[in-house]
C-alpha cells in the first residue's frame, strides 16, 4: 500500500517520497554532513538529549497507530511473572533447590494464564471489533503463556517488550505484527491501561507489583474507570498482600477492597470478566 493509499492524497510530496529522494542526492561534503540530513530520518539528531519529548510522543504514537489499524478496541492485561516456569521446566529458572520446589509448583499458574488467555481469545473472536485481546509484557513465564493461550486458539495478542540491562527476548507467541519494544517504562505503561477491560494479575515480582499498583491507584482516585482486577492464586496474594490489614489501620478505605477479586482458576476468573459486562 502506498502513503497516498494509506493516509489520503495530498497536493504535498510525501515524507516517504522525499526521504528516498534525499539519499540518491549527489555525494558531496555538504550532503554528507549530518545537518542535511532530513531530521525525522537523522537518527542521530532523534537520539539528542533536546529530543526526549518527541521520542516520548513517538512511543506513544506508534503503538497507538498500529493498534487503531488492526481494530483493536479493548485488551485483557495480563502480569505476572518471568520466572514462572511451563510444567516441568521450573530448574531453569531456579537458583537453589528451594526455589526449585516453590517454582514447580508455581508452574500451575502458567497453565491457568495460558487457558484464561484462551478463553478470552475464544470470546474475542466473537466481537464485531476486536474486545478482550490479551496484551502481556513480552517476555518469559505468565507472559509466555498468555500469548501463548491466543495462539492457541489462532488469535491475536499484543506483547509490549522493553530493553532491559538483560537480553528480554520476546516470546515466541506473540502476533508479530502486535510486538512492540519500548525505552520508556511510562509509556509502555500507559499502552497497558488504554484500553484494558480488566486486570488478570499472577504470581510474580516488583515489576507485577509496580504494574499493579499503577492500576489499582488510578482505579482508586477516580482517574480510571473500575475494571475487574482478578488475582489469580488466593493463597499467593493473601500471603504477599494482606489488603484487609490496609483497610483496618485506615490507609485504604473499606471499599477499595471491593477492587480486587481473588480467583484460583481460568474459569472462575472469565466467569468474573463475563458477569461484570453481562457477556
Amino acid at each position: 500500500m502506498t502513503p497516498e493509499e494509506k493516509e489520503g492524497w495530498t497536493p504535498f510530496p510525501h515524507s516517504v517520497e522525499d526521504a528516498r529522494k534525499a539519499n540518491v542526492v549527489s555525494d558531496t561534503a555538504q550532503t554528507r554532513a549530518s545537518a542535511y540530513r532530513l531530521a525525522y530520518i537523522d537518527k542521530d539528531f532523534l537520539m539528542h538529549r533536546e529530543v526526549r519529548l518527541l521520542r516520548l510522543a513517538l512511543e506513544m504514537m506508534k503503538p497507538e497507530c498500529n493498534l487503531r489499524e488492526r481494530g483493536i478496541k479493548s485488551t485483557v492485561v495480563l502480569f505476572g511473572g518471568a520466572r514462572i516456569p511451563e510444567p516441568g521446566l521450573a530448574a531453569r529458572a531456579a537458583r537453589n533447590a528451594v526455589q526449585k520446589k516453590n517454582l514447580e509448583a508455581a508452574s500451575c499458574y502458567y497453565e491457568e494464564a495460558r487457558q484464561f488467555a484462551r478463553l478470552c481469545s475464544q470470546y474475542s473472536a466473537t466481537t464485531r471489533y476486536r474486545e478482550f485481546v490479551i496484551i502481556t509484557g513480552g517476555g518469559s513465564g505468565v507472559m509466555e503463556a498468555g500469548n501463548r493461550g491466543a495462539a492457541d486458539v489462532g488469535a491475536p495478542s499484543i506483547g509490549l517488550n522493553i530493553v532491559l540491562p538483560y537480553e528480554q527476548v520476546p516470546n515466541a507467541y506473540i502476533t508479530p505484527e502486535l510486538c512492540f519494544n519500548f525505552h520508556y517504562f511510562a509509556t509502555r505503561k500507559m499502552h497497558f491501561l488504554m484500553r484494558a477491560k480488566a486486570f488478570a494479575i499472577f504470581p510474580g515480582g516488583f515489576g507485577t507489583f509496580d504494574e499493579l499498583f499503577e492500576a489499582l491507584t488510578l482505579m482508586q482516585t477516580g482517574r480510571m474507570e473500575r475494571v475487574p482486577v482478578l488475582m489469580f492464586g488466593k493463597a499467593f496474594w493473601q500471603k504477599v498482600f494482606d489488603i484487609n490489614y490496609l483497610a483496618e489501620q485506615g490507609t485504604i478505605a473499606p471499599d477499595d477492597i471491593e477492587l480486587l477479586a481473588f480467583v484460583d482458576s481460568a474459569a472462575q476468573g472469565w466467569e468474573r470478566i463475563r458477569a461484570f459486562y453481562n457477556l
